[in-house]
């Protein structure tokens, strides 16, 4: 279990398929500490398993489903990942509740910069937008947000400088897809669409 506040950008090494899993290893530094292997990391909100640790690096194996399921499956060597290492019983949740269990991928149709704080509009599946509550919660590439507005299939999320500064919400585009997970707690309200 994670809190959706990112801890390091780190930068992927390589991806190395063998099978039907393939090998991920990324540089990193903050996480590494009190981090051993068989311990859960998330990686762009996906909680991956710690298999191996070296200097300034961290690798996992990934299942094919995942990689097509995710964004993990686009990365490349150089690029940027959100990571944020699992939550210890006792620790302040600053973020909510983030499984690392992606719901769906969700594309950006908008990216606005308004006063200072950037707008996001993410479209995702008809189907997932009971989930979406305003001012509710929603993690997106394991980055704890809050609902600004909910229409249709889109919603939109306000970020504030330092998050967009320190996550890979920076790089991102129109069209770029996104790990979604929406809010434990709203995926267990009963659905009444009226």
């Amino acid at each position: 279990m994670f809190t959706g506040i990112i801890e390091e950008l780190g930068v992927v090494r390589k991806i190395s398929p063998k099978g039907n899993v393939s090998l991920l290893e990324i540089n990193a530094k903050e996480i590494l500490s009190g981090v051993k292997v068989g311990d859960s990391v998330a990686v762009n909100g996906v909680c991956l398993t710690v298999i191996s640790l070296g200097l300034n690096r961290v690798s996992f194996e990934v299942m094919d489903i995942t990689l097509k399921n995710t964004n993990l499956g686009q990365l490349k060597p150089g690029q940027q990942v959100n990571l944020e290492r699992s939550l210890k019983v006792g620790d302040r949740v600053s973020g909510h509740f983030v499984l690392g269990h992606i719901d769906c991928l969700g594309t950006l149709r908008r990216k606005c910069l308004r006063q200072g704080i950037m707008e996001l509009d993410i479209a995702v599946p008809y189907e997932f937008m009971r989930y979406c509550l305003p001012r509710g919660s929603v993690s997106l590439d394991g980055i704890s947000l809050t609902l600004a507005k909910v229409s249709a299939n889109i919603f939109t999320v306000c970020i504030i400088p330092h998050t967009f500064k320190n996550t890979t919400l920076n790089f991102k585009g129109p069209s770029d897809k996104l790990n979604v997970e929406f809010d434990i707690l709203a995926k267990n309200i009963p659905f009444n669409p009226f």
